[in-house]
């Protein structure tokens, strides 16, 4: 993948590979804690918090066509429940493996006079700028496929009642009697006459008793 910014060596996901070296077999391995960045995970339903604290191991091997980035990423991860909506929080361990190739070399570690001439093959590809390379797209590339879409508190969650909303885990006897609405307007309707005969009956012991007085 192409870039066109250049990168920062302040920017704690840009490691230098300077002390590498360009030896095919050369090995370096790093260790780093970083903040996460922005919106590191699944928006909406789960991933890093910004600024919370992210290890990072790295392996670090010079090839011929440029220098294989090996890591594992470990986090906490803060999201919400699918079913339920209580709050989620899980150990996050992802792996990642990426070559980052010299701008100046082909597929086959051959120096090339005018790198970036195939636009789409360089679209698919990283490269190392000035030595440099950064972590950062891999990185949540790496996260976003570590991470479950659908979060959940627990294998067996409930969830919640669908006519009330309460949390079934709860109280796990939660239920609401049933009507079957064939019944219901039955139902209206015998309330609706039994009001009536009770109107009639009150109607008519007045009516006795009003006899009675005369």
């Amino acid at each position: 993948m192409a870039s066109n910014a250049r990168l920062d060596h302040r920017n704690p996901l840009v490691f230098d590979t300077h002390e590498l070296g360009r030896r095919p077999g050369a090995l370096q391995r790093l260790t780093r804690t970083i903040d996460a960045p922005a919106d590191l995970g699944i928006q909406g339903v789960i991933g890093v918090p910004e600024g919370a604290p992210v290890e990072l191991e790295l392996r670090l091997e010079s090839v011929m066509e440029g220098v294989l980035v090996t890591g594992t990423a470990r986090a906490q991860a803060e999201g919400e429940c699918v079913r339920c909506l209580e709050p989620v929080e899980l150990e996050l361990e992802a792996d990642f493996q990426e070559l980052f190739s010299y701008p100046d070399a082909d597929d086959r570690g051959r120096v090339i006079a005018e790198p970036g001439d195939d636009a789409e093959d360089d679209e698919d590809r990283f490269f190392l700028e000035d030595g440099l390379f950064d972590l950062e797209p891999l990185l949540r590339d790496a996260v976003v496929l570590a991470l479950p879409m659908q979060p959940v508190c627990q294998e067996d969650c409930p969830g919640l009642c669908s006519e009330c909303g309460a949390r079934l885990a709860d109280d796990p006897d939660h239920h609401h009697d049933a009507v079957d609405i064939r019944w219901a307007a039955l139902q209206g309707l015998a309330g609706s006459l039994e009001d009536g005969e009770k109107d009639e009956m009150s109607g008519a012991e007045a009516g006795v008793d009003e006899k009675q007085e005369k």
